[in-house]
This record gives C-alpha cells, sequence and structure tokens, in this order.
C-alpha cells in the first residue's frame, strides 16, 4: 500500500524540511550569541527641497558598519521632505558603536544643517526576513 509520504520524493521532503527549520527559529549563530537582533524604524525630515541632498549623505559609504544587516533610506511617499530610515543589526551594541565610526561621525556632521527635525522613531526586535544572514 502506498502513501501520500511514498508519493512525496526523499528530496521534495528534505527541501520542506530545511526551508521549515529556517523559518521555525534563529540561526544557530543567532542561537549560540543568545543575542535579539536590533532594529530601528524611524522619521527624518529634511529642511524643505532638501530631501534629495539627505538622501545621498545618509546612503553615502554604508557598507562599513560591524553587526549591521540591513540599512535602508527611503522617500515618505506622502511627503516630500520626509525620510524613512530602516535599520536591522546584530545586536543594540553593535549599532551604539556604529554611531562611533569616523564615517558615521561625519555623515552626520554633514547632515545635520539640512535635517528640519524628526518624526515617528520605533525600536524593533527582528526575527527574520530576507537579507538578516540566513535567520
Amino acid at each position: 500500500m502506498m502513501t501520500a509520504l511514498d508519493d512525496i520524493g526523499r528530496r521534495d521532503l528534505l527541501a520542506g524540511g530545511l526551508a521549515l527549520a529556517m523559518f521555525a527559529g534563529p540561526s544557530l549563530t543567532q542561537a549560540q550569541e543568545n543575542k535579539a537582533m536590533y532594529g530601528l524604524i524611524g522619521q527624518m525630515k529634511a529642511a524643505p527641497g532638501k530631501r534629495d541632498e539627505l538622501v545621498a549623505i545618509l546612503a553615502e559609504d554604508t557598507q562599513g558598519m560591524p553587526g549591521c544587516l540591513s540599512y535602508i533610506v527611503a522617500k515618505d511617499t506622502t511627503d516630500a521632505d520626509a525620510l524613512w530610515i530602516t535599520e536591522v543589526w546584530t545586536d543594540k551594541d553593535s549599532h551604539a558603536a556604529s554611531l562611533k565610526l569616523p564615517s558615521v561621525q561625519a555623515a552626520i556632521a554633514k547632515a545635520r544643517p539640512i535635517i528640519a527635525g524628526f518624526g515617528h522613531r520605533f525600536e524593533t526586535a527582528p526575527v527574520g526576513g530576507v537579507g538578516l544572514g540566513g535567520v
């Protein structure tokens, strides 16, 4: 008698099991470190007409930030002067350390004169997603 399991190829079963395992919990590295990822979602307001200039400053030289898993600068679609910055870090300490990097300090100094203010700011605890290092 053939069972439903016999209808599923061994390769398909293994692939499905591996996919389920990837989404079921934290990565091995994350579990070993036993630290929660740290996320930020924040709105920044540029001085009128300066949003593109602010985008250029915030988006330049973002590759060398240890612990940064994702850093995205996006234009707000309803406010011509607003941006949304979404960040994911391996942990909160990595984010704090990034603020001391010379390249980040230089970007902050360059951007400060054209930042009109800040809107919403949310801290998050990311648990998975595309581009987060196999979480």
